[in-house]
C-alpha cells in the first residue's frame, strides 16, 4: 500500500466518523423535538408563553358592566389615618376573576349632594396586593383640598373613608388597564410616589411569590414616615427575598424618622438617585405617582438612555406626560392644525377645534355640552362616545379599551374634522 492510498483510507475514516456523529445528533434533536410536539410545549419562550396565558385568562374570566361588592374589611393603612384598604368579595357568591399585577377596578358611586340629593360619579382605584381568590384590595388616600383654596376635599375618597363601612355594597366593574407588571424575568425597577405605591404593591407581592430569581427592586417615596403604609410587610419581604432590594425616600423626614431603620434615601426619587443605585442592567422600569414627578421622572428616564420600551408608567392624568416622539415617525405640528371642526349631533352643536381647546371633553364642556366623565384619565370609559364620521388621535394609549366606532372623549383630539354623538 503506498503512503497515497494510506492517507486517503485515513481521511475516508475521518469523514465517516464525522458523518456518523452529524447522523447521531440530528436524529436525537428529531426525537426530542417529536417528544416536544407530542406533549403540546411550543417551542416560544416559556415567558412569551406565560403572559399570553395569563392575559387571557384574566380577561375572559371577567365580567360586564357593573357587579355589586361587599366591603368585608376596612383597615386604616397610615399614622396620619388618611390612607385605607377596602378588602371586596363579590355580593353574590361566585367566583372571584384574577387579574394582572397593576391593572385597576372602576367603581360607580352614589354620593350624597349637599342639596341632600344624590349625585352618581365613577373613580378608578389601582388594586393593591396580588390577585387572591377570596377578595380584592384597593387602598385609598383622602384627597386634602389644595392648600389656600376654597375647593373642596375629593368627593369620591371622602366618601370611601366617611361613608363605606364594613358589609357597605359598591358597584364595580372587572378589573382592567395596561399598565401591569410582565411575566418575564427581566430586572425590573418599580417607582411608587405617594399613593402612586398602591399598583407597586400589587406588582411587587404578585412578582416575589412567582418564587423566582428575578432581580426587583421598590423605590417609594413620600414626605416623611408618617405618610407610608405597610411599611413592616416591606421590610418583611426584603428580608425574605435576596433578590428583592428596597428603597424607602423621604423628602422631609421629622425627628422621628431615623436613617437606615425607617428610611434609606433623604430627597425625591431622580434619576441621580437611580443612577448611584442600579446597575448597569436592562431594567423594566414602572413608574405611578403625581403628574409633577411623572412629568420630571419618565422624559429623564428616556434621556438617560432607557428605551421607550422599557418605560412603563401610569400617572393622575396619563395624558399630561409627554414622551419624545419615536424618530421614526414625523412629529405632529399642533400649530399648523387648521380647519377642524367638531360637530356635536345630538347637541346640535358645531364647534372649531384647536390645540388650545384641549381633548375633546374638555371642549364639550367649555361649550356647555353634556358630556359623563369620570377619571379623565382613559380609564373608567365613562366618556365613551360614538364615532359618527370622522378620525381622532389619543396622545396616549388608553387603559379602557372603547368599543369599536367609538372614543374616549377626555384622552383624545380630532384628527379630522369629526361628528360625536355627544
Amino acid at each position: 500500500m503506498t503512503s497515497l492510498s494510506l492517507w486517503l483510507w485515513i481521511a475516508a475514516g475521518i469523514v465517516l466518523q464525522l458523518a456518523i456523529g452529524l447522523g447521531i445528533g440530528f436524529w436525537r434533536h428529531w426525537r426530542n423535538y417529536r417528544s416536544l410536539r407530542a406533549s403540546g410545549v411550543e417551542t416560544e419562550s416559556p415567558a412569551a408563553h406565560v403572559d399570553i396565558t395569563a392575559a387571557e385568562g384574566a380577561n375572559s374570566l371577567g365580567w360586564q358592566g357593573f357587579r355589586t361588592f361587599r366591603v368585608e374589611d376596612k383597615v386604616i393603612e397610615d399614622a396620619q389615618r388618611s390612607i385605607c384598604s377596602f378588602y371586596l368579595v363579590p355580593a353574590d357568591g361566585k367566583p372571584l376573576p384574577g387579574f394582572l399585577p397593576g391593572q385597576f377596578l372602576t367603581f360607580r358611586l352614589d354620593v350624597p349632594e349637599t342639596s341632600g340629593s344624590i349625585g352618581q360619579i365613577v373613580r378608578c382605584y389601582s388594586l393593591s396586593d396580588a390577585p387572591n381568590p377570596d377578595a380584592y384590595r384597593v387602598t385609598i388616600k383622602r384627597v386634602a383640598p389644595p392648600a389656600g383654596s376654597d375647593l373642596p376635599p375629593g368627593r369620591a375618597s371622602s366618601f370611601f373613608h366617611d361613608g363605606v363601612e364594613v358589609s357597605s355594597e359598591l358597584q364595580v366593574r372587572a378589573p382592567a388597564g395596561h399598565f401591569h407588571l410582565d411575566h418575564s424575568d427581566a430586572p425590573v425597577v418599580l417607582i411608587g410616589s405617594g399613593i402612586g405605591i398602591t399598583p407597586m404593591l400589587s406588582m411587587l407581592t404578585w412578582g416575589l411569590a412567582q418564587r423566582s430569581s428575578r432581580e426587583i427592586w421598590l423605590f417609594y417615596g413620600v414626605r416623611d414616615g408618617r405618610e407610608l403604609i405597610m411599611k413592616p410587610h416591606l421590610d418583611a419581604l426584603a428580608a425574605a427575598h435576596p433578590n428583592f432590594r428596597l428603597r424607602v425616600c423621604l423628602s422631609n423626614p421629622q425627628l422621628g424618622d431615623v436613617l437606615g431603620r425607617d428610611y434609606h434615601c433623604r430627597g425625591r426619587i431622580d434619576v441621580g438617585l437611580l443612577r448611584m443605585q442600579l446597575s448597569l442592567r436592562p431594567y423594566h422600569f414602572y413608574v405611578c405617582g403625581p403628574t409633577p414627578m411623572m412629568e420630571s421622572l419618565v422624559p429623564a428616564l428616556e434621556d438617560w438612555g432607557v428605551p421607550d420600551e422599557r418605560i412603563h408608567f401610569e400617572a393622575f392624568g396619563p395624558a399630561s406626560i409627554r414622551r419624545k416622539p419615536a424618530t421614526s415617525a414625523e412629529p405632529r405640528d399642533d400649530s399648523a392644525v387648521t380647519g377642524i371642526v367638531v360637530n356635536f349631533s345630538l347637541s346640535g352643536r358645531q364647534l372649531p377645534w384647536t390645540p388650545a381647546a384641549g381633548s375633546l371633553l374638555e371642549l364639550a364642556e367649555a361649550n356647555g355640552i353634556p358630556v359623563n366623565s369620570g377619571c379623565r384619565a382613559g380609564g373608567c370609559g365613562s366618556c365613551q362616545t360614538t364615532i359618527q364620521s370622522g378620525e381622532v388621535a389619543y396622545r396616549q394609549t388608553p387603559d379602557f379599551d372603547p368599543e369599536p366606532g367609538s372614543c374616549l372623549l377626555c384622552v383624545c383630539t380630532p384628527k379630522t374634522s369629526v361628528t360625536l354623538e355627544a
